[in-house]
Parts: structure tokens; C-alpha cells; sequence
């Protein structure tokens, strides 16, 4: 409840907040002694703006002490209608959304994507199998900006004028929509229970412009505003989606699920933090806080939610940082751009922090040039530098020996280099080095078991690499996006072999479905790696049946188009036959004595094939 001084600037926060949804043609604020009484009538000029907004703003947070109830006029009717005999809710009816799984239980673990092409307007999904593409799906108009899978491939997530879209199962049926207008970025949690949905707002505090969902029951969790942040996602989640945090001011603000309250009700205070990440296999945040002033920059490692620092370390002379995890949270590489002496020029040094080992140690490798890409192996110790300034680019391999004691180790160097992409094989040991859009799509493929170059090739004018999940194949694109023309993805294999060449026209996006993480333990993947010999045998004997079956199967359609010739063949000459006599009468001939085909002249056309020249010495 407000009075007469403060009216007019609820009348402002709320107009910016429903207008949102339609064109509002009416309001009244109901009045007594002086002041509001707590609720409003609005009126829209449309019933579904009125839908959306009771479904969008109903238990939005205004702030710490305010939140909206919104109701359609007509629940009032309703309620003057109860009986005062109370009767329980009727139980609704179980929807089978089938096997959102079944993708998985293709017997050749054949992997999907998803390709927009035709300038946005046609969205289709294959199965990428041995012989060629198998198409899934086509939809027209499917999307109006991009597609994204969740990422363990379970949904297909499309983009609307009026929010998002899931699909999901054999048949891709639309599971679930999230009303969010506008809506332009989305983020899953990892264990995909709940969607992130972001709307750019006109103003940083509007509250409405960030939404958390949940994905099974489309209900809205929470929402808050961007504020001043200028990247995204505005939050990061923890590596099983129970935690999710943001920097604001300063502070460090971190969320719990699946309450989405602040935990233990207060932010970790640390004044002018700049960047933070969390680990991808542990409750662990690694953030840091510049120079200011004889203060020097810091690096912080703090568990959650305890929130004890586990490591830290001083930074000198630093213009920037940036930090990269391994995907198993073994190591932290913290890339550090700092000032030469004179202040004119950077170069850059690499920390490298071992999480797994007792009081954390530091490494730190000084490379006096600029980074241009860095990345950690999957699944192992290894990491790719791209180092220097074109055209004198090199791209660096080292490894980190075990043990606290153990030294980072170079393994090989690779110069004059034009690259600026590093992309790692999700299972380790291959590496494709790419030089992306201006360098003018140089492909290199390395195998980092005995540091040697396998192929060296290149797809002019290639913006966009992505690798499959199993890591055997992986796909090269020119998107219309970023180039009108020669549009196309190649996919190769692991090895650097060209496998198949698509143009697409108008050729947007492609992406590989994720698959989930794999059931198999440890002890198990170890095994497989002892005893593939024997895998690849029997293999490599079903890939021969497989080529063996599509040989045949060619060879059966190509029997079937023949036999169908032949039929129509047959069919049109005895039609032939039967009209003869009427063609010999239409053109006036003497059906005693002369036929048709006495008409008939005889036409010899002749083809040049070749030109052979001889030499005749003399004497021979």
C-alpha cells in the first residue's frame, strides 16, 4: 500500500512490467483513506496477452518484501461459486512422453545432428550412419533463430518469438514450453532438470529478464535481473546443477536448488571480483579479484558450500586473466596477461594448479610471447598452446608429470603455424588445430600419443568445428551466418580422412547430439582398451556384412527400377500396337497397301570419341 507521493512511480514499475505481455488499455488502483489497497485491476486489449501475463507474472519477486499474485477477473466468479461441500481434485490422466531415451538403444550407436539451413527456415536431424546420412526428421519453420540440444541430447530445444520450445523422443514431440518473450539465450543446468531462460532487457534492474524453469513440469522456479553484467550466462552452474552462482557488486552470490534460495541466506563478500568458474567434477570455485593499487591481484580456490579457500596465490602486473579447467577437475590453468616493465607491451605466463594433489601446488610456465588459444586434454595431462603473432604462430604440447614433484614437461613444438582454434577429441589423445575464418580454414590433426601430424588439409572459409561425442568423427562448416557463400559442412574422421562433403544452401548451423555420461566404471573402460584386438575383430568382420548388405541392397533397387522399366516399356509399346491402325487412318494412308513406318526416315547421327595420332618414322 502506497500513498498519493509514492503512486506514480508504482504506477511506473508496474506499467514497464505488464506492458511486456500487451497492450494494456486500462487500469485502476482502488483507493482508501489515502492509499492504495494493496491490489489492481488491469485490462488488456487482447485475452492472450491477459493469458500470458497471469501465467508469466504470477509469483514474480518484486523485491525482498513484494510479490505478485495475478489472477484472471473471471477466478473471482469462480470463487463466489464454490460449493461449501469440498470435493477432492480429480486425478489427471498419466502422458506417456514414450522413451526419451531411445536414441541410445540403436544397436550401431549411430550418433545425430541437427542441421538449419535455407537461411533459418528449414531445421532437420539425421543419423549419421556408415553408408551416408539417414534423415530423421524435416520440419519447415521449426525455429526462428537457432536450435540447442541439452547436453546429454535427452531435448531439442527451439527458439520462439514467445519463448522456448522442448522436443524430445523417437518422434521429437513437443514436451514442454516456457513463456519468456523475446527470449534470445537459454542454459541448461547439467543434470538438465532446469532451464535458463534470457530476455535482453531495456533496463538492467528489470526483473523479468532472467528465468529459471523447470524442465519436467515447465513450472517458473525463479527470476531475477541481469544487472550490469555484460556476458552470459549471467549464472554458472555447478557441476551437478545443485548450486548456481553470480557475480554482483561485491559480492559472489550463490543459489542452492532446488529451493533457488541464497545459501545460508547471505553472499561471500569480495570486493571487485572480476571472473570466477566452477570446477566441472567438484563443489569448487576458482575466481580473481585485480591489482588495486600496492594490493596485488589474487587467485582464490574456495569450496562449496563451506566456503573455505583451499588455495591462493598473488598475481603481479596483471592486465587480465583467464581461467580453464580439465574436463575431469584434475588442473587449472590460469592465463595471465601481464605488463612488460615499460608498461607498453603484454606477454603472457600460464598458472597451472594441481587440484588433486595435497595443498594444491602451482606450476607456472612463462612463455614471454602472446597466448592465443590454450586447452587441456579430456581426459589426461596433456595441453596445446597456440603461441605468438602471425605468421611466426606456434602451437606447443606439453605434459604434466605426476606427483607433487613432477616437472610440466614440452613435448614437441610446431612453428610457423597459421592457427587460432584448438579442438580436442572428447576422449583424448587426437587434436584437431584449426585456423577459423580469417586464416582461411587450415585443418591440422595430430596424434598426441607420438606427437605426429597426421593430415594437413583445409575447408576454405570454415567457421564452426564440432566435434561428435564419441570422438571418431568430427565436422568442419561455412555457416551462412558468418559467409553467404560456399556453404557446406565436411565430416572427417578422427585421422584427418575426408568422409563425406554436404552443401547445404544457406547453410546455418550444425550440431552434434551429446550423449550422457557412460555407465561403464573405470575398471571396465580399462578392460575394453586391453582387449580391443578382439572388439576390432569382430568389428571390422560386421562393418564387411554391413558394406555386403548395402552392395546388395544397391543392387536389389537397382533391379527394381529395371523391372519397373521394363513394365512400363512393355505397357507402352502394346498401346503403341493398338493405336496403329487409327494413326495410319488420321494420316490418310491406304491400309491394304502401306504402313505407317513407310513415313519413317532413317537418321544416322554420329559422335566424335577421340583422336588418335600416329608417327611414322621413316625406314619403319
Amino acid at each position: 500500500m502506497v500513498g498519493p507521493d509514492r503512486l506514480e512511480k508504482l504506477k511506473n514499475v508496474i506499467r514497464k512490467i505488464f506492458n511486456k505481455f500487451g497492450k494494456v488499455v486500462s487500469e485502476f488502483y482502488p483507493e482508501e483513506d489515502g492509499q492504495t489497497k494493496g491490489f489492481i485491476f488491469l485490462e488488456y486489449s487482447n485475452p492472450k496477452d491477459a493469458a500470458q501475463a497471469i501465467k508469466t507474472a504470477n509469483g514474480y519477486q518484486l523485491d525482498k518484501k513484494h510479490i505478485f499474485d495475478v489472477s484472471a477477473f473471471s477466478d473471482f466468479e469462480i470463487c463466489k461459486t464454490v460449493s461449501e461441500d469440498w470435493m477432492p481434485p480429480e486425478k489427471q490422466p498419466y502422458i506417456d512422453r514414450g522413451n526419451l531415451k531411445s536414441w541410445l538403444l540403436d544397436k550401431d550407436c549411430n550418433d545425430h545432428y541437427s542441421v538449419i539451413y535455407a537461411g533459418g527456415q528449414q531445421v532437420a536431424v539425421f543419423q549419421n550412419k556408415r553408408n551416408g546420412p539417414e534423415l530423421l526428421t524435416l520440419r519447415p519453420g521449426w525455429t526462428e533463430t537457432c536450435v540447442q540440444w541439452s547436453p546429454h541430447g535427452t531435448y531439442l530445444a527451439t527458439f520462439h518469438q514467445k519463448g522456448i520450445a522442448l522436443w524430445g523422443g523417437a518422434e521429437f514431440t513437443r514436451l514442454q514450453k516456457f513463456n519468456h518473450s523475446g527470449v534470445q539465450l537459454i542454459d541448461f543446468s547439467p543434470c538438465e532438470r532446469y532451464l535458463v531462460t534470457y530476455t535482453p532487457p531495456l533496463d538492467p534492474n528489470d526483473p523479468m529478464s532472467i528465468v529459471f524453469w523447470d524442465v519436467r513440469t515447465g513450472a517458473k522456479k525463479r527470476a531475477f535481473a541481469p544487472g550490469e553484467s555484460a556476458q552470459w550466462p549471467v549464472f554458472k552452474w555447478g557441476h551437478k546443477g545443485n548450486y548456481f552462482a553470480r557475480i554482483g557488486g561485491n559480492s559472489l552470490s550463490v543459489y542452492e536448488t532446488p529451493g533457488f534460495g541464497l545459501l545460508e541466506k547471505k553472499s561471500i563478500k569480495v570486493s571487485n571480483m572480476k571472473d570466477f568458474t566452477w570446477s566441472p567434477s567438484d563443489n569448487l570455485i576458482a575466481y580473481w579479484v585485480p591489482e588495486d593499487k600496492d594490493t596485488p591481484a589474487r587467485l582464490v580456490m574456495m569450496e562449496i558450500p563451506s566456503r573455505q579457500e583451499r588455495r591462493s596465490k598473488n598475481l603481479f602486473n596483471v592486465a587480465s586473466c583467464r581461467m580453464y579447467w580439465q574436463k575431469n577437475g584434475d588442473f587449472l590453468a590460469v592465463k595471465v596477461e601481464r605488463y612488460t616493465k615499460s608498461k607498453k607491451a603484454l606477454f603472457s605466463t600460464l598458472e597451472l594448479f594441481r587440484t588433486r594433489m595435497k595443498d594444491i601446488p602451482v606450476d607456472t610456465l612463462d612463455l614471454k610471447e602472446p597466448i592465443i588459444d590454450f586447452d587441456w586434454e579430456p581426459n589426461g595431462s596433456k595441453f596445446v598452446v597456440l603461441h605468438g603473432e602471425s605468421p611466426h604462430i606456434s602451437a606447443s604440447f606439453y605434459d604434466i608429470e605426476e606427483g607433487s614433484l613432477g616437472k610440466v614437461v614440452r613435448l614437441k613444438t610446431f612453428e610457423k603455424k597459421q592457427l587460432n582454434s584448438i579442438f580436442w577429441s572428447p576422449t583424448g589423445q587426437f587434436v584437431l588445430l584449426a585456423g577459423l575464418k580469417s586464416f582461411s580454414g587450415v585443418l591440422e590433426f595430430y596424434d598426441t600419443g607420438d606427437m605426429t601430424l597426421m593430415n594437413s588439409c583445409e575447408h576454405f572459409m570454415a567457421s564452426d568445428v564440432e566435434w561428435d561425442p564419441t570422438g571418431r568423427y568430427v565436422t568442419t562448416s561455412v555457416s551462412w551466418w558468418g559467409h553467404k557463400v560456399d556453404n557446406a559442412f565436411n565430416i572427417w574422421s578422427f585421422q584427418g580422412r575426408l568422409l563425406q562433403t554436404q552443401a547445404m544452401d544457406q547453410l546455418c548451423q550444425f550440431l552434434w547430439r551429446p550423449k550422457p555420461p557412460s555407465l561403464l566404471s573405470d575398471e571396465d573402460i580399462k578392460d575394453l582398451k586391453k582387449n580391443f584386438k578382439k572388439y576390432q575383430k569382430m568389428f571390422e568382420a560386421e562393418d564387411i556384412m554391413k558394406d555386403t548388405e548395402a552392395s546388395k541392397e544397391i543392387l536389389e533397387k537397382r533391379r527394381n527400377l529395371f523391372k519397373e522399366f521394363s513394365e512400363i516399356r512393355k505397357e507402352l509399346n502394346a498401346a503403341y500396337k493398338d493405336y496403329k491402325p487409327t494413326r495410319i487412318q488420321l494420316r490418310g494412308l491406304d491400309t491394304d497397301s502401306l504402313d505407317e513406318d513407310t513415313d519413317i526416315e532413317e537418321e544416322t547421327i554420329e559422335f566424335f570419341i577421340k583422336e588418335e595420332t600416329e608417327v611414322i618414322e621413316e625406314g619403319e
